[in-house]
């Protein structure tokens, strides 16, 4: 291709010419922005038996495929579940652990705590038992000999002996660890 110059002609213009003369030349090209379009080859039906031939056949292979992605996730999450169960066993162990020492801490406190009030006299007992919590109380006080606990009742104030005395009375009450029905 030849291209002449022209004395007074820009880059810009001399662009825009040959990209005319490009433009030209595709045009003067007989095919040259034809598409090619597939024809049907003879040997493939042109209806979907074909199609669904090919489905039917690999539809074992897809569904073995499908069962065996299902079967490494759930054994995925049975691992999981078995991690979480051992976690949990251990955190009972040492719950239970803890539980039994707790327990019987509060046993040899409690043997404690009954002989300290078994050894004092009524009236100050009674002063001490009145500032604890009624259940606590009333725990120590049926632990006590009955002479003992029944002076003690006598030197509290009849309020706090009434609490006392109801906590009593609702522990020996077999209908108290009952459900309501």
């Amino acid at each position: 291709m030849m291209t002449h110059r022209l004395p007074s002609a820009s880059n810009g213009l001399r662009r825009r010419l040959m990209m005319i003369a490009a433009g030209c030349t595709m045009l003067a090209i007989p095919g040259a922005f034809a598409q090619e379009v597939a024809a049907p080859s003879a040997g493939i039906p042109a209806n979907g038996d074909e199609i669904q031939q090919f489905c039917t056949n690999i539809a074992d292979a897809a569904r073995d495929q499908r069962y065996l992605l299902q079967k490494k996730d759930l054994e995925k999450l049975q691992a999981d579940i078995d991690e979480r169960i051992a976690t949990l066993e251990k955190r009972r162990a040492e719950y239970e652990d803890w539980l039994k020492r707790r327990n019987d801490f509060l046993k040899q406190a409690q043997i404690g705590l009954v002989g300290i009030y078994k050894t004092m006299k009524a009236d100050a007992a009674a002063a001490k038992l009145e500032l604890v919590n009624p259940g606590v109380a009333a725990a120590i006080i049926m632990q006590l000999p009955p002479r003992q606990s029944s002076l003690i009742l006598s030197e509290m104030s009849s309020e706090k002996a009434a609490v006392v005395t109801n906590v009593i009375s609702s522990a020996t009450d077999p209908d108290t660890s009952k459900e309501p029905s």
